[in-house]
């Protein structure tokens, strides 16, 4: 996207809420999130007391789609938001001034609760199966649709044979039961929505491809901001870092359940047995560079992003 698409859309975004004026040493702080557990360290941060404890008043928005939280940031109708890797370097690539904070969940072998998602009937089975078809993603450019791509490329498929639709997540079961999409890239309670009620099936747990330990969300704000409110920036750094730790005592486990349903509104029998993206609240430059490669590889960035410039430190 160029910078004047990411310049128009950052205008547009101020009605999402009311703009909040930069200041400095400020501890209101407006959160943008999107429905998956990738955020539970922000979650458990505020659940637990992890941000009041620094301080900081710090509200959670859900913003229903990914690609749209870099716009609402510069917007200042959120100083904080989560968007995927990808989504923050392209709208870094188009000319917005964003730094990383820190990171909310990493990606692992062993997490299954995302994947390509048929439709019931539709003979998709493989990726040389999706050419020609018509596959809904959570944001065009974010994690799911980047790492999809290159899935089908490694896989010999030229992604660019495939159709790719726009769709938040509510609405996946929605697009496969009326058959405007032929699949969709989905992830839990959604994906399980999909496969219980029998609207669809998973054709491929396609996440095995990706390595140990990369960044899905990262937590991202306005250099100026984070510059102008160095200690709100770094306190909440710290309250993410201490949600990890909790994050990581199984004896926690039920109350980490608790603040995600609270969140992304899931009922208990749902929360009761999904899987929860193991945290990362720290990003490095070498993780950041992983994404940079992975989407030059897919013509997605006209520059070349310095990745140690664009962490906060």
């Amino acid at each position: 996207m160029q910078r004047r698409e990411f310049l128009a859309a950052a205008a547009a975004a101020a009605g999402i809420a009311a703009a909040v004026p930069a200041r400095a040493q400020s501890s209101r702080i407006v959160f943008g999130y999107t429905a998956v557990t990738d955020f539970a360290s922000v979650f458990v941060a505020a659940e637990e007391g992890f941000f009041k404890k620094r301080n900081l008043d710090v509200e959670l928005k859900f913003i229903p789609l990914n690609s749209t939280i870099p716009a609402a940031v510069q917007a200042d109708s959120l100083q904080i938001g989560g968007p995927t890797p990808s989504v923050f370097l392209q709208s870094v690539d188009g000319g917005l001034d964003h730094v990383v904070l820190a990171g909310g969940g990493v990606t692992s072998k062993s997490i299954t609760g995302f994947g390509l998602v048929a439709r019931a009937g539709s003979g998709i089975k493989t990726a040389q199966d999706c050419l020609g078809k018509k596959i809904g993603v959570p944001g065009l450019g974010a994690f799911l649709h980047v790492t999809f791509r290159g899935w089908l490329k490694n896989q010999g498929v030229d992604y660019r044979k495939v159709s790719f639709v726009e769709a938040a997540f509510p609405q996946h079961g929605d697009l496969l039961r009326g058959g405007t999409l032929d699949a969709v890239v989905s992830a839990d309670p959604f994906m399980s929505r999909i496969t219980d009620s029998g609207t669809g099936y998973v054709a491929s747990y396609y996440s095995t491809f990706l390595p140990e330990g990369e960044p899905t969300i990262i937590y991202t704000a306005k250099r100026e901001w984070a510059q102008k409110n160095a200690g709100a920036a770094r306190a909440f750094q710290q309250a993410v870092q201490e949600a990890a730790a909790f994050m990581g005592k199984p004896a926690n486990n039920p109350k980490v359940r608790a603040a995600i349903g609270k969140y992304i509104k899931l009922p208990p029998e749902v929360l009761a047995k999904m899987q929860i993206s193991p945290p990362g609240p720290v990003v490095t430059d070498k993780q950041l560079a992983y994404w940079v490669d992975l989407m030059k590889d897919q013509d997605m960035l006209k520059g070349s992003p310095e990745p140690a410039k664009l962490i906060f430190k």
